[in-house]
């Protein structure tokens, strides 16, 4: 994937990407989500099963193989996926960064 720097990601999303350095499935995002946020960011099915649509179709992440007799679904980040985490991260520091450059003189 080219460029990530003009992609700005939902703090959903971004926490969602996070969480999936680690193989994990649905319920499983939803507790790292909302153990990483100290409980701040509280992701419904709804919207993260949106979510999870919307990054398998961008290729930020894949489903991995489980067992047949499994009913859940395990998904992990991908390298493009890691890319444009990584691009929100430079983002978000330079956010800070200028926010003490100017608040904190």
């Amino acid at each position: 994937m080219g460029d990530h720097t003009t992609i700005v990601l939902t703090e959903a999303v971004y926490y969602i990407l996070l969480s999936l350095t680690t193989p994990l499935h649905g319920y499983g995002i939803m507790q790292k989500t909302s153990q990483l946020s100290h409980g701040r960011l509280v992701i419904s099915a709804g919207t993260l099963y949106g979510a999870i649509n919307t990054l398998l179709d961008r290729g930020w992440i894949k489903q991995l193989i489980v067992a047949e007799e499994s009913r859940r679904k395990e998904y992990v980040i991908t390298e493009d996926g890691k890319a444009v985490l990584r691009a929100e991260l430079a983002r978000l520091h330079e956010l800070v960064a200028n926010g003490d450059a100017i608040l904190n003189q």
